[in-house]
Formats: C-alpha cells, structure tokens, sequence
C-alpha cells in the first residue's frame, strides 16, 4: 500500500472501544480555567453574534448541499475562530467563541463524514465536545456526542453508541430540555435495536414519545427544531423494520415488533408508514446531526 492509500486508510478507519470512550470521560468533569498571559482580545459581541450567523448558516449549507469542498470554508472558519481564542476575551465574548467553535467543528465532523474520513470526522466531535465543554453549553455538548453515537452505529458498533448516549444522558441530565431528551432517547432505541434488544427499543422509544409531547414550541436550541413527531416515527419505523429482518423467517416477531406501535398523534401515521418501509431515510447522516 502505497503512502497516500495508507493516509486514506487510516483516516476513514474509526476509533472504537476503550480508546474512544475512556478519551471522553472529561465530559463529566468541569472544565478547566485557562491561566497564563495572553494578550487582550479585540472582539466585542457585535463580531461574535456575526460570526454565530456564520456557523449557523454554515450548519445549514452541510445540510442541503453536504460537505466536499465546502468543507474546507468550514475548517477556514475555524482555524480563525480557534485563533480568536488565542487571545484573552472578555469572558462573555470566550464562551460565545467556543460555542461557536463547537458548531463549527460539528458541521466539519459530519461533512468529513459525508466524505468517508471517519477518524477525521472523530478528531472533529472531539473538539466540538471540548469547545462545548469550555463553552459551557452542555446541551450542544450532548448533541456532539450524540452525532458520535450516531457515527458509530453506522459502523456497526452499537455497544460504543450506547455508552455515548448514555454518557450524553448523564452530562446534562440536569439541564437538557424534553425535545432534546427526546432525540437521545431515540439514538438510544435505535443501539437497543442494532443489538436485538426488542423490550429496552420499546422502553426507549416510549420515553422519546413522552418527552416529545411535553416538548415546546421555542424553548430549546434552533439545531433540534428538526426533531418533531414526524422524525420520531421515521425514526422509529427504520429501526422497527430493522428488527424485523433480524428476526428470523421461522420464528418471526410478530407479537413483539412487527404489531408494536410508539405514541405518535394519528396525523403522523402516513409518515410513520413510509419511514417503515424506507429504512435508509431515517438513517441518511443529513438527518438529526
């Protein structure tokens, strides 16, 4: 294998097990106050609102159009909010440029993705989950790690995508809101599902109805405004197909997965229909980064 084969080899090979989860203990310690001099930073909160804009819109470019060579406008980006950090902010102005820098390096985890750079995509969550954590944002931070989690059951490895979500579950569990409870729950279905566990699928997806219910129109980030009852039951309905083809032909099962049913309103029933019979479309990685 010659040298730029290798190169790509490593870099669309994943880090899974012990080596990917012990590195993100972290998460669950406070974070750690920067010392030392630096010199004075010159933003104010008229740069940072714009450059909020530009993550945003950025996030919103990946998911119409994925990444390739937009990919690299992103990383730009980056490299000149992580440069703004450089200097000594005002600590408002520091916290709203992690978070920032938390999205960014989320959208370029996910386009990395699109392009097949698995390893790369990883480096990027892991950035997005300290500038989060440095942030203080745990809730952005629980959706890193839920765009981990998620990473990782297209690898096939539910058991790292359970202990992701659970690690995400149990870092905000005193502040997240039910939407997004919601969509953590349904990335918890979703490992039970790849792991043939039909009762904790059900469990999962029975709390993700409930917590959705209560969910309000505008009291959570602008990023899980996707996550609605229609997503749920799509959701939902590849993960149930899933399990049916698990099942085998001689011992289906009927009683347990293919009659079950989650709690969606009825005006959701067409769609819940379609998802079920289309089990790529919930899992496409343009839907709930």
């Amino acid at each position: 294998m010659d040298r730029r084969a290798l190169t790509r080899a490593l870099a669309g090979a994943a880090v899974t097990g012990a080596a990917l989860l012990d590195s993100l203990e972290g998460w669950l310690v406070p974070a750690a106050t920067v010392t030392g001099r630096r010199r004075p930073g010159r933003l104010g909160i008229r740069e940072v609102e714009e450059l909020e804009a530009t993550a945003r819109a950025f996030r919103q470019w990946d998911h119409q159009y994925g990444g390739g060579l937009r990919r690299k406008a992103v990383l730009g980006q980056l490299a000149e909010v992580s440069g703004a950090l450089d200097d000594h902010q005002a600590s408002a102005v520091a916290d709203r440029l992690y978070r920032v820098m938390a999205q960014l390096a989320g959208t370029a985890a996910t386009m990395a993705w699109d392009s097949g750079l698995h390893r790369r995509a990883q480096d990027h969550y892991r950035l997005a989950l300290r500038a989060a954590h440095a942030g203080g944002d745990v809730v952005l931070g629980a959706n890193v790690l839920a765009g981990m989690a998620r990473q990782m059951l297209y690898r096939n490895r539910a058991d790292d995508a359970l202990q992701l979500i659970h690690l995400a579950q149990e870092g905000a569990r005193d502040v997240i809101g039910p939407r997004v409870r919601a969509m953590l729950h349904t990335r918890e279905a979703w490992a039970y599902a790849a792991q043939g566990r039909t009762a904790g699928f059900q469990r999962a997806t029975a709390k993700a109805a409930e917590d959705l219910a209560a969910a309000g129109a505008d009291d959570e980030p602008y990023w899980i405004a996707y996550f609605d009852e229609a997503e749920l039951a799509g959701v939902t309905g590849g993960r149930l197909l899933d399990l049916a083809r698990a099942a085998t032909p001689s011992r289906p099962r009927t009683g347990s997965v293919l009659l079950w049913r989650p709690a969606v309103p009825k005006r959701d029933a067409p769609t819940h229909s379609t998802a079920s019979a289309s089990p790529n479309a919930p899992s496409s990685p343009k839907t709930s980064r």
